[in-house]
């Protein structure tokens, strides 16, 4: 067995999610990508994988091998590239598509070194909160949250973000603060109209559930109108900490029912199915990654 073949393997298996999507992403069978799982798990006298008919999830070995595997295959691409000089030819234009208010807070003020980096390489960014279509579109690849529903596209899952109940002071203060999630039903939400959001709600506390459905006036399908909302306090909403991390970092929100957890937010890189990623796109989610990683600081006075 390829030591390093079968950690790719395994590293993008836990990174697609299943075994189908990381045979679309490495370009080979899915019935390869299972035999090379099931020879690395008897090599390493370990279950790495817990499968069952609805979903695959990594052990506590599977977490820690996936650490450092995900270096080593990171280690060799660098290595890779490097020797063949790869690194200093990324040339060319790269189409990509993100969600608005995601793009204007997290990408969009770096790209400037990104460019900065790769001098011969041009952006064309397409802002869209739609998961519009890729070929259609001439996109390269595109950066999505939540479920994804398009087995046609390749993916891997870059990041993950709390999803938190939040709004503004003057509004907790004319409205109450909610200790529990039944008391969401006793306030105006500002309900994101998108897939990942929407009026039900499931929190959990421990073993503890709470199913709740938001009630409010005010419907936005765009993020851009549900921080404009709630930043004019006319209610709290449930959404992603990414589309409010400036103003939780500043204090002009602030989250409530912190006690209670959510389902994370996804952020995945989405390539067209079928296609490989060329090298511009993945330095590009390299990038972001990294972005990602580092924690915003608050603006100086």
């Amino acid at each position: 067995m390829d030591r390093l073949n079968a950690m790719e393997n395994f590293v993008a298996v836990v990174d697609a999610g299943s075994f189908s999507a990381a045979a679309r992403l490495l370009g080979i069978g899915q019935p390869a990508v299972s035999k090379t799982i099931a020879q690395l798990e008897q090599q390493l006298g370990v279950r790495l994988l817990l499968r069952s008919s609805r979903s695959l999830t990594a052990t506590e070995a599977g977490l820690r091998f996936y650490e450092r595997a995900r270096r080593a295959v990171a280690e060799a691409d660098a290595a890779e590239l490097a020797a063949r000089g790869a690194g200093a030819s990324l040339s060319g234009p790269l189409r990509i598509c993100a969600g608005v208010t995601f793009a204007r807070l997290h990408i969009l003020p770096h790209l400037a070194l990104f460019l900065d980096r790769h001098p011969e390489v041009s952006i064309d960014v397409v802002l869209d909160d739609r998961n519009i279509d890729m070929l259609e579109h001439g996109i390269d690849v595109a950066l999505r949250m939540g479920g994804l529903n398009d087995s046609g596209m390749t993916a891997r899952r870059i990041a993950q973000a709390r999803r938190v109940v939040l709004g503004t002071h003057a509004y907790f203060a004319r409205a109450g603060v909610p200790s529990s999630p039944f008391d969401l039903a006793m306030h105006q939400a500002i309900v994101y109209a998108q897939p990942g959001g929407g009026t039900a709600w499931t929190f959990t506390q421990g073993e503890e559930e709470a199913s709740v459905a938001l009630t409010g006036k005010f419907r936005v399908n765009a993020a851009e109108g549900v921080r404009a909302a709630v930043l004019a306090g006319m209610g709290l909403t449930i959404v992603s900490e990414w589309m409010f991390s400036p103003e939780l970092l500043d204090g002009q929100v602030c989250r409530v029912l912190d006690d209670w957890h959510l389902p994370l937010v996804d952020l995945w890189a989405v390539y067209p199915g079928g296609r490989m990623a060329s090298a511009k796109a993945r330095a590009f989610i390299e990038f972001v990654e990294q972005l990602l990683l580092t924690p915003p600081q608050r603006a100086a006075a």
